[in-house]
């Protein structure tokens, strides 16, 4: 396949009468180029065309004055109102056209001009004469003038169904003269001349309708040519059979004639295609429309498919393969879809051999794509591929890295591409075959999905993604049975290596979850699932079949795996999805006694956090899943559990007073922290007891620290919700809070006022100052005095003191500093969600949304200081910081204070680093950024009216500010000021400009001319933004995106979609897509997924846990 868009020349039938050929047009456009647009307009979304409408048919025939009415109107008035009449109307214009060409001629390209838009006349008598160059020059001129209607875009309600009507005119236009007029060589060739001349014209409505009409021309010509071909073959066949009878004859020679005739009028409708193939579509298919160039690829696709002995070519190929490089995600899109639909007909692969393996690469990155629809699409498209084994299986490594891509929809798609290629190997046949028994199908394709997981064994986020991709498609997910079986060894032949086994009670439990309408992996719509009555029953008969299948086999998989702790919490959590009363129906009470049992002991065995928190979460719903018999067992089972958990944790206690090793403490402390996270445990005896340890052992772990003041906070909240739960309150009940309150915030005290070193042990120091941050916050807020203000609980309010809350704050900075590389460093450590840099942001923020401490420091301190880490942090923080403003917002709070403050902050750090160039530059961007973030909270019309009084004293406070030790702190202007600017009106900047005048009137500036720059380029930023079009369309400084940075598609090498030698058509192309890729767009998805924060983000939003919900009036 040639590298160059070569195109052949047109092949036209020479007329008798004089008429100019479609190489004259090229000409004409170069003549008339400085009408041309030479903006570029670019369309995000891909333009379905509009389905034709569904008309109500009448029970009787319209009367025949109305249709002898629409024959009397011309042609257009026909085509802008009912289509219905558009056949006999048709009908009627080739017999008027059979009598006299001549006037009929002018009335169709009268008709063509209006679709237009123009009102242009020719004059019968002068057609012949009449040059095409001179008809399309002034159709120009009239659209410079502004002369002209748009139909096709208009948005009145007659003109809804021009496109359709239009189209439905040309096509019934060319099936009544495919016996007649089609072949004269004069009516069409007059049309496809003056069609080709419009397509070229700068005017883009011509261009439009000309495309439109002549890309249908084409479409039309199709479906006579393949009339005139079964004839053809039908005449074929006579004339065969004819000649096994006779070798003479009139009859064959009858036949002869009629099969001579009939090849020359195929031989001449294609030359009619071809001309209006190089005539239009060339040029066409790259306009700087995409409509256009959409609805060029759209028709050609229909071209390759419904003629394909003409078109399923390289010559026609090549431009779907170009398109998949088009900028605007529509034309990629209709590429693709074209493409599909060629490799779904199994005969013309054979044809599509050299196109193949010149696009295939290409097909492949646009799975990749930037546009979600076009990338589902391409993936959908690969899969044709593979179905034919056109594809390499080494090129399709970056495929299955968008197993574990953001949106869904990708996700699914390669699940599915997947499950066919590598599960079921439907696209193998031999291996397929030699596979196995097809009866056992369920276990070859685990075993292929076991493989797959390996691959993705050391992450258990990247897994389950990846189970959530193909469950849907894989059946073998759901054969219960069968995975019990091979988890249980149940075939010898068999044997699980430990990371399969690891996987596959994975894959079960993720697998139980899916079948039950959970979702496994994290997604931005939190809002509750709703399900059909159908789908609530298929829920309820998966539960039901899942319960079954491990009534039996439930304890046998506990004994098996109980000390493996990557394989108990799997196991454990999948009982908290079965349906509990099916076991006292089928009289199974000793299984669930014993399945209880085995939790209960696995909950002894192990301390790290995910198999005691599936245990807690299984006991719990053993009580509250259960009922009768079985409820009682699990109540007093659970009463025994936290017997003997404070029997140990008092054991502990004392081996750490008698010097003893501290792991039983910690390993206990987190089994009750687990506990209390759920359910409130009786504790009081042992309380005062962690305090002593917690005030007389300082030097013991940090992480034994932080579980004993967790476990006292979480107590305290317990009490408290008991408190507020309760109707009858005691004073007894309320002094012993208070106390035990008192208690916890003064061992919180201490390490405030002797803070950890944060390199005193290395980057663990940090662990007790982040969770001292946390429940500090957390318990202020549950105290909070206006939350008992006027009550008979007026004694719990409390309110921290200004230095505390100093402190507090300190402290947090002091956090917020930990470098990214350590954050990295620990993202997979236990716990890291509750003591990252989000988690003490989320509890700073808290203290401001709640009021919790004094207004006047919220407002003048605690609120700028926490908005001033904006940008500072990554996106966990901006986001929390952002859900803050706009709760600040909501309460209608003057945030201009507030924000001046942030931007202060922000500029001080930058004042403090000074001595460090690097350091300084950073600090100024940092503020420079903040101050575009917090401007872009006032994009929007309404917004700037709206807040226009923030807006202004936002401004003029900072220009105090900034004139109050001038010029050292004029660069506060550009660094902060600036950006608010463009919030405001005209009128308003002018205002600031004249008190900016005043100010400065008088000073010599010349003395210090760098100093003064500063204000010199505010003022020139102002007088900018004041010339500019008030009514400028805004965009928002701060944008979502749908996942991770994309990848940019990358141009074919060796051929430009758009070539730099195309003389007439230079305003008309459209830009070549930057090659240019930023260096993480470079990294694979799946290298660089697993070191993200975000996929840290993801994994807590799954697994994180709040505090009891029934705590949740209390602020928890």
């Amino acid at each position: 396949m040639e590298d160059e868009p070569d195109v052949p020349e047109p092949l036209v039938r020479r007329s008798k009468r004089n008429r100019v050929q479609t190489r004259t047009f090229d000409g004409l456009v170069s003549d008339i180029r400085d009408i041309v647009e030479s903006e570029e307009e670019s369309a995000d979304e891909f333009v379905e065309p509009r389905r034709k409408p569904t008309r109500t048919r009448t029970a009787e025939a319209a009367p025949s004055t109305t249709a002898s009415k629409a024959f009397d109107q011309n042609l257009i008035e026909v085509v802008k109102s009912n289509g219905k009449f558009i056949p006999q109307v048709v009908k009627s214009w080739v017999e008027r056209y059979e009598k006299d060409p001549k006037p009929a001629m002018v009335e169709l390209l009268t008709m063509l001009f209006e679709a237009c838009g123009a009102t242009y006349n020719i004059q019968g008598e002068f057609l012949d004469e009449t040059n095409v160059d001179d008809v399309v020059v002034a159709l120009v001129n009239l659209a410079a003038q502004g002369r002209v209607e748009d139909y096709q875009n208009s948005k009145k309600k007659e003109f809804r169904s021009f496109k359709e009507n239009l189209v439905s005119f040309w096509d019934n236009l060319v099936s009544e003269c495919q016996n007649g007029p089609l072949f004269d060589q004069v009516l069409f060739d007059k049309c496809m001349d003056y069609v080709i001349a419009l397509s070229c014209t700068p005017p883009r409505v011509y261009r439009h309708v000309a495309s439109m009409v002549g890309l249908q021309m084409v479409t039309s010509f199709i479906g006579a040519a393949k009339i005139l071909a079964a004839h053809r073959q039908t005449t074929q066949r006579q004339l065969t059979a004819e000649k096994k009878k006779n070798s003479e004859g009139p009859h064959i020679e009858s036949l002869n004639k009629r099969l001579s005739e009939m090849h020359e009028k195929i031989t001449m409708i294609e030359e009619m295609m071809r001309k209006i193939f190089t005539g239009l579509f060339v040029h066409r298919y790259r306009d700087i429309d995409p409509e256009i160039r959409m609805s060029c690829i759209q028709s050609l696709g229909t071209w390759i498919i419904s003629y394909p002995s003409l078109f399923l070519q390289d010559l026609y190929l090549k431009y779907l393969g170009w398109t998949l490089n088009d900028k605007n995600a529509g034309v990629r899109k209709a590429s693709v879809l074209a493409l599909q639909n060629l490799y779904d007909v199994d005969d013309n692969v054979p044809s599509l051999g050299l196109f193949t393996e010149r696009f295939y690469k290409r097909m492949l990155d646009l799975a990749d794509d930037l546009d979600l629809s076009v990338a589902v699409c391409a993936i959908s498209l690969v899969k044709q591929l593979l179905r034919h084994q056109l594809v390499p299986d080494d090129d399709l490594g970056s495929l299955y890295d968008l197993l574990i891509d953001d949106p869904p929809e990708i996700r699914h798609a390669i699940g599915a591409l997947v499950y066919d290629h590598v599960v079921a190997q439907k696209f193998n046949n031999s291996q397929s075959r030699s596979s196995g028994d097809e009866g056992d199908s369920s276990h070859i394709h685990l075993l292929r999905m076991l493989q797959i997981l390996k691959e993705f064994s050391a992450d258990q986020m990247l897994s389950t993604y990846v189970i959530d991709d193909i469950w849907e498609f894989m059946d073998a997910m759901k054969d219960w049975k069968r995975i019990i079986s091979m988890l249980l060894d149940e075939n010898p032949s068999i044997e699980l290596t430990d990371d399969d086994a690891t996987n596959l009670t994975r894959l079960f439990c993720a697998s139980v979850k899916k079948a039950v309408g959970e979702r496994i992996v994290p997604v931005i719509d939190h809002r509750k699932q709703s399900y059909t009555k159908a789908q609530r029953e298929m829920i309820d008969s998966n539960r039901k079949d899942i319960t079954v299948a491990m009534m039996k086999n439930y304890a046998p998989l506990m004994r098996k795996y109980m000390t493996d702790k990557t394989k108990v919490p799997s196991l454990v959590e999948i009982i908290v999805h079965m349906n509990l009363e099916l076991y006292s129906l089928k009289r199974q009470e000793q299984g669930f006694k014993t399945v209880l049992d085995l939790i209960i002991e696995t909950f002894f065995k192990h301390g790290d956090k995910d198999a005691l928190r599936s245990c807690v979460k299984a006991i719990n719903f053993c009580i509250t899943g259960s009922r009768g018999e079985l409820q009682d067992f699990a109540q007093n089972k659970l009463k025994k559990l936290e017997e003997e958990l404070i029997v140990k944790l008092k054991a502990a206690i004392k081996e750490v007073a008698d010097g003893d090793d501290e792991y039983s403490l910690l390993v206990n402390m987190k089994r009750l922290y687990e506990l209390q996270l759920l359910r409130p445990v009786p504790i009081e005896s042992l309380y005062d007891d962690i305090a002593m340890v917690l005030k007389n052992f300082r030097h013991i772990d940090d992480e034994v620290v932080s579980f004993l003041l967790l476990n006292m906070y979480i107590h305290v909240a317990w009490c408290l919700c008991s408190i507020l739960n309760s109707k009858v309150v005691s004073e007894e009940s309320l002094s012993s809070l208070v106390s035990k309150r008192n208690i916890l915030f003064n061992e919180l005290d201490y390490f405030l006022q002797n803070p950890p070193e944060a390199q005193g042990k290395g980057t663990s120091r940090n662990l007790i100052a982040s969770r001292v941050c946390t429940i500090l916050a957390e318990s202020w807020c549950l105290f909070r005095k206006p939350l008992f203000e006027a009550t008979h609980l007026e004694s719990l309010g409390y309110c921290p003191d200004i230095s505390t809350i100093r402190r507090f704050w300190k402290l947090c900075e002091q956090q917020f500093d930990v470098s990214d590389e350590t954050e990295d460093e620990e993202a997979n450590k236990e716990y890291v969600e509750e003591t990252n840099r989000d988690s003490i942001m989320i509890a700073a923020s808290k203290l401001v949304a709640t009021e919790a401490v004094p207004k006047e420091y919220l407002q003048e301190h605690l609120a700028p200081d926490i908005i001033s880490h904006y940008v500072m942090h990554g996106p966990g923080v901006a986001e929390v910081v952002k859900s803050l403003i706009i709760s600040l917002r909501k309460k209608n709070e003057d945030v201009s204070d507030i924000f001046l403050g942030a931007l202060k902050q922000a500029y001080g750090r930058y004042l403090s680093t000074a001595d460090n160039e690097s350091l300084s530059a950073q600090r100024f961007k940092e503020c420079k950024d903040l101050s575009a973030r917090l401007s872009g909270f006032f994009v929007g019309a309404a917004a700037r009216m709206k807040y226009r009084g923030v807006i202004l004293k936002i401004m003029h406070n900072g220009i105090n500010l900034a004139f109050m030790d001038r010029p050292w702190r004029l660069p506060f202007l550009m660094a902060a000021i600036i950006n608010f600017a463009s919030r405001l009106a005209k009128s308003d900047n002018l205002a600031i400009i004249k008190d900016l005048e005043d100010r400065t009137r008088g000073e010599n500036m010349d003395q210090d001319p760098s100093g003064w720059a500063p204000f010199k380029a505010f003022m020139a930023s102002i007088h900018e933004k004041c010339l500019r079009n008030e009514d400028e369309k805004e965009v928002s400084t701060v944008k979502r995106g749908r996942g991770r940075p994309r990848k940019k598609p990358p141009l074919m090498e060796g051929k430009k979609l758009f070539a730099d030698n195309s003389s007439s058509e230079d305003e008309d192309s459209i830009d070549e897509e930057e090659n240019q890729m930023d260096e993480d767009d470079e990294v694979p998805m799946i290298h660089s997924i697993r070191a993200s924060a975000k996929l840290r983000a993801l994994r807590l939003a799954n697994k994180g846990h709040d505090l009891p919900a029934s705590a949740s009036k209390t602020g928890l």
